[in-house]
């Protein structure tokens, strides 16, 4: 089994969900390592970020909210390692694409899944007849 390429990191459960739903998709066990800030500062969060990408010299950590504390350790980091890439509004569509895309180099891989993450978002249907809201 190979090392982790990158980490995935939020709120409450969202980093492990959308990974065991990758699991689930894919088979693969072996790309994600996860992390939850709950119950963290962002002190912790980043130490706990910095832990987990040194040891297996992970280039990419994919987050949930652009400005959350995740990101934001994770972009402190940046600067001590000018090579880590932050993926900031992931969904499960990048994620899959990240998988599917080994043979790439990360940032390569990123491109094409920030791609298809986008592509990803839609809306259907048309919302409430007569554009009425309850307030």
């Amino acid at each position: 089994m190979s090392k982790a390429r990158a980490v995935v990191a939020g709120h409450a459960e969202f980093a492990s969900g959308v990974v065991s739903a990758v699991v689930q998709i894919t088979g693969r066990d072996d790309v994600f390592l996860s992390l939850s800030n709950r119950g963290m500062s962002t002190q912790d969060v980043e130490r706990a970020l910095r832990e987990m990408v040194t040891p297996d010299d992970i280039t990419v950590v994919f987050t949930d909210l652009p400005a959350g504390s995740c990101t934001m350790a994770a972009r402190r980091l940046q600067r001590e390692r000018p090579a880590l890439m932050v993926v900031t509004g992931t969904n499960l569509a990048i994620l899959l694409d990240f998988v599917f895309s080994a043979e790439h180099e990360p940032a390569e891989a990123l491109r094409a899944g920030v791609e298809k993450g986008r592509a990803a978002l839609m809306i259907t249907g048309s919302g409430p007849v007569g554009g009425s809201r309850a307030d």
